[in-house]
C-alpha cells in the first residue's frame, strides 16, 4: 500500500544537515559464496573501502564527531524529551507503519534514529542564535501564500487488499454478515504496511491515493464498508472511520505552521555554513593515502576590500 501513498522523503524530513551510517563487523570469514567460490571479508572491505562510498561514509563518520565534540565543548544538552518530541513529530507525518517500513528499507534502527535526531537538535540549538522570524515575516508569509495553508477534505479509512476478485468477494460477504474488518484484514490483507493493524491508513487528502480508491473513499459515509474496488495494485475492501471537512486557513490557525517552515528555511540555508566552520576549525589527519583528498584544507578567507584613495582635487 506504501506505492498508494505519496511519501515525504525520510532523510528530508528527519535530518536537516546531517546523515547517519551505522557500521558494523562480523569479524574475519566469508561474506559469500558464489558456486562454493569463496568472497572473503578482506577481499570485500577492500572493495567497498575502495569505493567512492568509502569516502562518503568517512565524511559522515568525521561530521559526526564534530557534531558530537561541539556539543560536548559548548555544553548543548538534548535531553530524551526532546528526542522522543521530534520523532513523535516525524512519525506523525506518515500513514501507521510507513515510518517503520521506510527505516527498515534505509538500513536504520531506532537506534540510529535517536542518535540522528540527538545531532540534528545539537545543530538546530548551535544555529539557533542566526535564525530570526519575526511576527512580521509569518504575516507577511501567509498574505503571499494564504491559498496553500488552505486544509482540503480529508478521510480516514482502512482497507483490506487481496489479489483477486473472488477472495475480495468472499470477505466482502463475511463482513456484510457481520465478520469483524480488523480481525479479517490481519488474516487476509496482503498490504504488509497495514495488515498487523486491520488495515488502518489514517487521514488522507485527495490526490495521496490512486483513482479507484480515493473515488470510493471519500464517496463512502462513516461506517460504511465498500463493495470490491479494483486499482493497479489488487483488490480493496474498505471502510471508512471519520472525516475532516475542508476549512480556510487564518493568520491565527496557520501562525505557528508558517513560523516553523520559516525556521526550518533558514536553519537549512545556516547548517550548512556550520558545519563548513567546524571543518574549517577542526585539525583531520586522514592517514589512508585513498582518502586524504577527502578533507582539503579551507580556501582562505579574502582580505576586506579597501577603498580607494579620493583624486586630487581638479583632477
Amino acid at each position: 500500500m506504501s506505492k498508494l501513498i505519496r511519501a515525504a522523503a525520510l532523510v528530508a524530513t528527519a535530518v536537516i544537515g546531517v546523515t547517519f551510517t551505522g557500521c558494523s563487523s562480523s569479524g574475519g570469514g566469508d561474506v559469500a559464496a558464489v558456486n562454493d567460490q569463496k568472497i572473503t571479508r578482506a577481499d570485500f572491505d577492500k572493495k567497498l573501502e575502495s569505493s567512492p562510498a568509502g569516502k562518503q561514509v568517512l565524511t559522515q563518520m568525521v561530521q559526526q564527531d564534530l557534531v558530537d565534540q561541539y556539543g560536548r565543548d559548548h555544553k548543548i544538552d538534548v535531553t530524551q524529551a526532546e528526542i522522543d518530541a521530534k520523532e513523535a513529530d516525524i512519525k506523525s507525518k506518515y500513514p501507521p507503519g510507513q515510518f517503520d517500513m521506510l527505516l527498515k528499507q534505509q538500513g536504520l534502527t531506532e537506534t540510529d534514529v535517536q542518535n540522528i535526531l540527538r545531532q540534528q537538535i545539537v545543530i538546530e540549538k548551535a544555529v539557533a542564535p542566526n535564525v530570526h522570524v519575526s511576527d512580521a515575516d509569518v504575516a507577511s508569509y501567509f498574505a503571499k501564500n494564504h491559498t496553500l495553508l488552505d486544509k482540503p477534505a480529508q478521510v480516514r479509512a482502512r482497507h483490506i487488499l487481496v489479489a483477486d476478485e473472488a477472495t475480495a468477494e468472499m470477505i466482502y460477504k463475511k463482513l456484510k454478515a457481520g465478520g469483524d474488518f480488523i480481525a479479517l484484514a490481519r488474516q487476509y490483507s496482503t498490504d504488509p504496511s497495514t495488515k498487523d493493524k486491520g488495515g488502518e491508513l489514517g487521514f488522507f487528502g485527495r490526490g495521496q491515493m490512486v483513482p479507484a480508491f480515493q473515488n470510493a473513499a471519500f464517496a463512502l459515509p462513516v461506517g460504511a464498508i465498500s463493495e470490491p474496488v479494483k486499482s493497479p495494485f489488487g483488490w480493496h475492501i474498505i471502510q471508512v472511520e471519520d472525516r475532516k471537512p475542508a476549512t480556510k486557513a487564518t493568520l491565527a490557525s496557520s501562525a505557528a505552521q508558517i513560523r516553523t517552515q520559516l525556521t526550518q528555511q533558514q536553519q537549512a540555508q545556516q547548517v550548512p555554513i556550520f558545519l563548513q566552520q567546524l571543518r574549517a576549525k577542526a585539525t583531520i589527519t586522514v592517514y589512508d593515502d585513498r582518502y586524504k583528498d577527502a578533507f582539503p584544507p579551507p580556501l582562505p578567507t579574502p582580505a576586506p576590500a579597501t577603498s580607494a584613495a579620493p583624486a586630487p582635487a581638479g583632477t
